[in-house]
């Protein structure tokens, strides 16, 4: 499939970028997505081992009397610190993680990053699935969470780098393709050895070392990212491999537009520091913005606890996991139609229909948990599928937007010198409220009961403002060029850019 990027060179005219999507880009980009599956496995994972009676009979026994008591309050009876420390401590290790990940990534380079991983995940996959006291647990998740924040540094941009920029979001989009897949295989998972007593807990947990395995023995295969060869001064490594993924020899102009992007890379010293500077502000809010909404959308909240959630809505054990399997079968057929519509929509366009879809179901699921649901009695049965169809409905739009977008772009709109530190603030803004969420979740449920609902749709409104006025679109812009053709051209985003280059003449 060859295809020609057009790309705007200002004075010097329009560049070609030549190149084809081989399959040796194909294979290379779903081996790195596998990082995609270990952290969406253990999303679904986690969700169902915490609704397990042997697992908390064994671990957390105060929450399994209180949710086996017949009056038991429905929005409370999950309601325990220790239980969501199991879920959240993860992520609030991958949050530090990522920014010593940010160096990894820099020094040696994106594909020794993803080996790092799936090594941590791998170790800690051993301790959670070995446990026999509550500190293995969370030493455990704490390693998975080293594993998860060094994957999804690494991965996102290893896929922005090697993508041809006509299919950048396609590609890109197989990591949060693989999440969701991840997060299938979880439920399934969960809703099987559910049944099998008392260690079907411990089979769950250990199965995360499959996506693990096949991400470390894949990335030993895989080839390196022309750019960060070339940033690590490899510049025929980084030629040859260039070539070899464009499917062509006819490279010149992008290996051109690579070499200048490194050489502007290696004048910034310091590129935390840099990413201080007014200049650097459009790409550094917006990254953190797409993580903090995305978490805020309550995705997680609903995938980290789907059989909790359905089982306070009145859904036996067995049914509330083959109901979470339901939504997870909607996420992955959802997030393919993401792949498909990406680059041909654009991401403006699937993040506000998304805003609009997902406003409508937390306000429905709300309001019918509000006049349904009291404390003590169980939805009507057909009142319960409606609340599962709406929930699926949900899902299936942040599926399409949200989701995959809030690591595409991020991902896409740094330049080189402060690609990986910036995408650092990405992921750790990611981690740090999606601890926020999973250590809060169970807790606001049990406070705000259905207006927890509320409380995410009213950030749904925010997010579409913000889309409207401050997100820019980055449909088929080469990523090397998203400071001339982008951000300099935005009404609001501009400003920033021009009062640096200003600076930058009178300091002349």
């Amino acid at each position: 499939m060859p295809a020609v990027a057009m790309s705007n060179a200002g004075s010097n005219g329009a560049k070609e970028f030549e190149g084809k999507i081989t399959i040796y880009v194909v294979i290379c980009g779903v081996i790195a997505a596998t990082g995609g599956l270990m952290f969406g496995y253990d999303i679904g994972i986690s969700g169902g081992v915490t609704s397990m009676d042997d697992f908390l009979e064994e671990f957390f026994p105060v929450v399994y009397e209180r949710k086996h008591k017949a009056k038991e309050d429905n929005y409370c009876k999950y309601d325990n610190q220790g239980l969501q420390l199991f879920t959240s401590s993860l992520y609030l290790a991958a949050l530090v993680s990522s920014f010593v990940a940010s160096k990894l990534c820099t020094k040696h380079g994106r594909r020794l990053t993803m080996q790092a991983a799936s090594v941590f995940f791998l170790v800690g996959v051993v301790l959670n699935a070995a446990a026999r006291n509550i500190a293995m647990l969370i030493i455990g998740r704490i390693l998975l969470g080293v594993g998860v924040g060094f994957a999804n540094q690494a991965v996102p941009l290893f896929l922005s780098e090697i993508a041809p920029v006509h299919i950048r979001g396609a590609l890109n989009i197989l990591f949060q393709l693989d999440v969701t897949i991840g997060i299938f295989v979880a439920n399934i998972v969960n809703y099987f050895v559910s049944n099998i007593h008392p260690w079907g807990w411990r089979l769950a947990l250990g199965l995360a070392g499959v996506p693990a395995t096949m991400l470390c023995l894949g990335s030993m295969v895989i080839a390196e990212t022309p750019t960060s060869l070339i940033e690590r001064e490899q510049l025929m490594e980084g030629l040859a491999v260039l070539k070899k993924i464009r499917g062509t020899d006819n490279v010149n102009a992008e290996y051109e537009e690579i070499l200048h992007a490194c050489e502007m890379a290696r004048q910034v010293k310091q590129p935390f520091r840099n990413l201080m500077k007014r200049s650097s502000r459009p790409q550094l809010v917006i990254a953190i913005a797409m993580q903090v909404f995305q978490q805020f959308t309550g995705i997680n909240a609903i995938m980290f606890y789907a059989p909790v959630l359905f089982q306070t809505i009145g859904f036996k054990n067995d049914a509330s996991l083959l109901s979470a399997v339901i939504t997870g079968i909607v996420n992955v057929l959802s997030t393919v139609v993401s792949v498909v519509l990406v680059d041909k929509l654009g991401r403006r366009f699937l993040l506000l229909e998304a805003c609009g879809q997902m406003l409508i179901t937390q306000v429905a699921i709300g309001g019918v948990l509000l006049v349904n649901l009291k404390s003590t009695n169980e939805l009507e049965h057909g009142v319960a599928i409606w609340v599962v169809v709406l929930v699926c409905l949900y899902v299936s739009s942040f599926a399409w937007s949200w989701g995959p977008l809030g690591w595409l772009i991020p991902s896409e709109t740094f330049p080189l010198a402060t690609r990986t530190a910036g995408y650092a603030f990405a992921v750790s803004s990611n981690m740090l409220f999606t601890f926020v969420i999973a250590q809060a979740f169970l807790s606001m449920m049990c406070h705000l009961r259905a207006g927890i609902f509320f409380f995410f749709a009213a950030w749904i409104v925010v997010m579409g403002l913000f889309v409207i006025f401050l997100l820019p679109e980055t449909k088929n812009v080469p990523i090397d060029e998203m400071s001339e053709r982008v951000w300099k051209r935005h009404w609001f985003w501009k400003r920033f850019m021009d009062e640096e280059e200003q600076h930058k003449k009178e300091s002349v």
